[in-house]
């Protein structure tokens, strides 16, 4: 078990707040959500997208990240149609924010119709069938955040669980991400042999496959032919538990008309012992999801962070 202890994602530091400070942004944040709950995911969205109007017209390290990583992962676009995809990029992320308010407030019975469509579910239903665990990997595409709630409606499910930097809005967020049944465990040794607990127990965990996992717990692997540090968190799981794998995105139909669920099939390396070769397929998968809706990917996110020695920080450059 040590060699897992490792594994996960690494933590950023939290800035120091006072506990007024802490108690006033999170009474802020759980307003907003709050707030964005109230209205039709129609004028949800609507409201969404005028963030990301201001996110294209102000200055801001979201808009400048993004159109960083666009312009090394689509070198081909031309500069207009980065620009488009850039854009579009923004609208998508202003559409999760706002999308927080429904996924952390409605009612089951109002959120899984949504889900107009699901590809793959034949993926699904052999995986769940194999009995061993299924883990499924959500990257930052579309409303990640719906995939736990559709795995906790339907399924026994455990999910690893990481405090956020504004400690007085945990209770908010754990109760809106529990409340459909999902078990919710600490990142760290004791839930890590909780989660594998549950998945040899045959239930279903979720894990963003795309994030940082920090110096000690990856291996640089290529995503879209650049070197990103990438986890072994999941080879690992997979070695331990014999589990099933698949990936899972939450595609955001246009014009508020809900959601198209998707599971896409793991290469069978994902689980290999060759850290290289796991991480490899990871990336691939995550690419294959990235590929069938490219403007709602989270390209705000810092991905190629911390680059090698040799290689380009694309941020500083």
């Amino acid at each position: 078990m040590s060699h897992l202890k490792h594994q996960l994602p690494e933590k950023k530091p939290a800035k120091k707040r006072t506990v007024n400070d802490q108690a006033w942004l999170g009474a802020l944040l759980k307003g907003l959500v709050i707030a964005f709950s109230w209205f039709s995911l129609a004028w949800n969205q609507r409201l969404g997208r005028g963030i990301g109007w201001l996110l294209i017209w102000l200055p801001n390290s979201q808009k400048s990240i993004a159109w960083k990583n666009i312009q090394v992962v689509y070198p081909d676009l031309s500069e207009d149609e980065q620009k488009v995809l850039l854009h579009n990029t923004l609208f998508e992320l202003g559409k999760t924010i706002t999308e927080l308010g429904p996924m952390w407030c409605w009612p089951n019975q109002q959120i899984l119709p949504l889900i107009k469509e699901i590809k793959g579910q034949a993926l699904l239903d052999e995986a769940i069938a194999n009995q061993k665990g299924v883990i499924f990997l959500g990257p930052h595409i579309g409303n990640w955040e719906l995939n736990a709630i559709y795995l906790a409606s339907r399924y026994p499910s455990t999910f690893l669980y990481r405090p956020p930097n504004v400690s007085s809005v945990e209770s908010f967020m754990k109760k809106a991400r529990s409340r459909f049944g999902g078990k919710l465990v600490p990142t760290d040794l004791r839930g890590v042999r909780t989660l594998i607990k549950a998945l040899k127990n045959n239930e279903v965990t979720g894990i963003l496959p795309d994030q940082d996992p920090g110096e000690s717990g990856g291996v640089y692997a290529p995503f879209f032919g650049r070197p990103a540090r990438s986890m072994t968190f999941v080879s690992k799981l997979v070695q331990k538990t014999d589990c099933a794998v698949l990936f899972m995105m939450m595609e955001r139909l246009p014009n508020a008309e809900g959601y198209r669920l998707h599971f896409l099939p793991t290469d069978a390396d994902i689980g290999s012992t060759d850290e290289l070769v796991a991480t490899t397929a990871l990336n691939a998968g995550v690419e294959a999801c990235i590929a069938l809706a490219p403007e709602q990917y989270l390209w705000s996110y810092k991905r190629f962070r911390h680059p090698p020695a040799g290689v380009v920080d694309i941020y500083k450059s």
